[in-house]
């Protein structure tokens, strides 16, 4: 599967609404991640909305970061993690949930499903997938 293909498919997890952006991005991933999906659930409930309060790290960010963390045994995690945040600000034009929702303005500056695409490219970009 291309690294566009699994993008496509957790901007379609996060569009019907049964997961959050988080395991949206880790839902693309699970055929490469060795853990069940209750655990997946549970551990990625509590980044929803921004870490909970829309003004936190947009979750499918959070979600790209756990990814690579999983696929590189923690291996470069954080060098990683820079790319990805770097990258996906660059797609989305904000890192922060409250802001990439629009909450105060006119309009969202990039929709979730659109989000948790862009994490997965900006993962993609990294070379780890």
């Amino acid at each position: 599967m291309t690294i566009e293909e699994r993008a496509d498919l957790g901007a379609q997890y996060k569009a019907t609404g049964r997961y959050n952006c988080t395991r949206s991005v880790l839902a693309a991933f699970s055929d490469m991640i060795d853990l069940d999906e209750d655990k997946l659930t549970a551990m990625t409930a509590g980044f929803s909305a921004g870490m909970g309060n829309m003004e936190g790290t947009c979750g499918a960010i959070i979600g790209a970061i756990m990814v690579a963390g999983l696929l590189t045994d923690g291996r470069g995690t954080v060098r990683y993690s820079r790319m990805i945040h770097e990258r996906f600000n660059e797609l989305s034009k904000s890192t922060i949930c409250k802001t990439l929702k629009g909450i105060g303005e006119d309009a969202p500056l990039c929709e979730c499903p659109n989000c948790v695409k862009n994490a997965i490219l900006a993962l993609g970009e990294t070379g780890i997938v």
